[in-house]
């Protein structure tokens, strides 16, 4: 009885984690955590010639002296500009790394692998003849699961190439199919089909597992990849989606290392302590409710894909109130089958509901009461990084931040500009309270008759930390006030897909491609005067075009921001 009731609560804790594994991965709260910036560089996007490569010239000479007349040279804050990009893309290969360590995990314990393991150690343990063997049998076999998924890594990078995967972030076709895939595999994890892999596959690999040596243990791992497709194929795909997106060439081939290298530990380690099968929960229907679980969570992340195409190609169609309907509804029928009150075809009755699944049922039933208030434009800042923009809500009771008037030009002079140019794209993602342009050489001239700095916001309608960084700190009061009042500040959105006139279109010289979008432009003129092409990427200079102060990219610290803007203020006044 007691060793029943042991394996009883193991297998309620394993639930547990599970659930919370996959919750870490989707809840972009979470996700976001180990990320300090995106990056929305498209392979398609155009570039610019604004500012020329003349024009380009004068601004780095004007900020040389600038520079010199604060002590600093070019050099530093070109060092600094580079730092901007390299301390970023780290983090973010860390965090595909630690997606595919926790899908890695989540797969064990899915019904088409956790019931090998018992059988495969079996087999090492007892075919090897000598316990030493069996654990190097078994070794050579975790490598051999590594060895096939870096590999399947490397083969997406080597057929897309970087390039190609860094387009991949706001490129709308490749969304759409992202978005497809995902609801196909939530689909099948909910378990209406499977998704397999041809079986003479398998068979022929399976025979190739007779053979002996190392060619038969590799294989008997190649026969494991193919037959627990069904289960990890959606893990998968999620996890080459969102490495894909990171636009790292490495970047997939280490979410595969952290995958692989999580389904390859159990198997090694239960070779070398056999004893600890003894106290592995049963098989049972608490896998496949695992499954059905992970089937919902895909369907929640599909949805983010399907915003970003309806963002960058100015669609209005997936507003925010949509979105979240949607969430509240997904999230809401999980709760209900935590609870046992809704069933699926596949799953086993719930007498009873257990003290995992009740727990797990309340985080979810209280994101889903969370939520409910951003339909009346609620920030809900905990996943306002992964939400729509407010500017897309119809219905909005919220309010901008009542800051006053603290300019250090009160009387500031109107400016001679009437029509902001691009505004008319960018009325869904206006912060509310602020009054943003949109174009560089508008930019330049209002600063002049201002006499105010200008921050200008390298952006992107799919740059999830641009999204926090307005939400967690553009928010507070005081940064508000300091970006309304004291700087002109200039957006601009490197992914959006909207047409050049054709009077602007022309070929890059920093990249020799054809510039035909709006976004193509931004994104070359960060790419060339910056040395960037991370979002967000903060730049303060004054009217001339000379940057001021070193760039900042996403940082989280409402302080260290309010440091930034001010010693933009204090550079601008001691340059005039």
């Amino acid at each position: 009885m007691a060793t029943a009731t042991r394996r009883s609560m193991l297998r309620n804790g394993i639930i547990l984690l599970a659930a919370l594994f996959c919750l870490t991965v989707f809840i972009p709260k979470q996700a976001n955590a180990f990320q300090k910036a995106d990056t929305a560089v498209t392979g398609e996007m155009q570039f610019t010639d604004i500012p020329t490569a003349a024009d380009s010239v004068v601004i780095r000479k004007k900020a040389d002296s600038v520079a010199k007349t604060k002590g600093d040279s070019v050099a530093k804050i070109a060092a600094a500009k580079q730092t901007v990009t390299s301390k970023e893309e780290p983090k973010s290969l860390w965090q595909i790394f630690i997606e595919g360590l926790i899908g890695g995990f989540t797969a064990v314990l899915l019904p088409c692998i956790y019931p090998l393991l018992p059988l495969t150690v079996s087999f090492f343990t007892k075919k090897s003849g000598s316990k030493a063997k069996g654990i190097m049998h078994s070794v050579i076999y975790g490598l051999s699961i590594i060895v096939i998924y870096v590999g399947l890594g490397l083969i997406i990078t080597l057929l897309f190439g970087s390039d190609a995967l860094n387009a991949l972030a706001s490129n709308g076709v490749f969304n759409i199919f992202f978005f497809l895939l995902l609801i196909v595999f939530g689909i099948s994890f909910l378990g209406a089909f499977e998704i397999t892999l041809p079986s003479s596959l398998a068979n022929k690999l399976d025979q190739n597992s007779d053979k002996g040596g190392m060619a038969g243990i590799f294989f008997m791992a190649a026969t494991l990849v193919v037959v627990s497709f069904s289960c990890t194929g959606p893990i998968i795909g999620t996890l080459l989606v969102d490495a894909a997106s990171k636009g790292h060439r490495l970047a997939p081939a280490l979410g595969m290392f952290g995958f692989s290298l999580a389904l390859a530990l159990p198997f090694t380690i239960f070779a070398m302590f056999p004893s600890l099968l003894k106290s592995l929960p049963k098989s049972g229907g608490w896998l496949n409710s695992v499954k059905v679980v992970l089937g919902f969570l895909e369907l929640a992340f599909a949805l983010k894909f399907l915003s970003n195409v309806d963002l960058a190609y100015h669609w209005n169609l997936f507003s925010r109130e949509v979105f979240l309907s949607l969430w509240i509804a997904i999230w809401a029928l999980l709760g209900l089958y935590l609870l046992g009150k809704l069933k699926f075809s596949h799953d086993s009755d719930v007498p009873f509901v257990s003290i995992p699944r009740l727990f797990l049922s309340i985080v979810t039933f209280a994101f889903v009461v969370y939520m409910i208030p951003g339909l009346w434009g609620a920030p809900l800042k905990a996943i306002s990084a992964f939400l729509p923009p407010e500017g897309t809500q119809d219905f909005n009771l919220s309010q901008a931040p009542d800051v006053g008037i603290t300019s250090v030009n009160p009387a500031e002079t109107p400016s001679k500009i009437t029509e902001r140019k691009y505004a008319a794209n960018y009325v869904s993602n206006k912060i509310k309270g602020l009054e943003p342009w949109y174009d560089y050489e508008q930019a330049l001239q209002v600063s002049k008759e201002q006499h105010k700095p200008i921050l200008i916001d390298f952006t992107g309608f799919v740059c999830v930390n641009c999204r926090k960084m307005e939400s967690d700190v553009w928010s507070n009061k005081e940064v508000f006030s300091r970006i309304k009042n004291d700087f002109i500040l200039l957006q601009l959105f490197v992914d959006d897909k909207a047409d050049l006139d054709p009077k602007d279109v022309f070929v890059s010289t920093y990249s020799g491609k054809k510039i035909t979008t709006i976004g193509g432009k931004w994104s070359d003129m960060e790419a060339k005067d910056f040395n960037s092409n991370s979002q967000p990427n903060y730049i303060i200079m004054d009217g001339n075009g000379a940057v001021l102060v070193p760039p900042q990219g996403a940082n989280y610290s409402v302080s260290n921001y309010i440091k930034f803007l001010n010693s933009g203020l204090t550079a601008y006044k001691a340059a005039k």
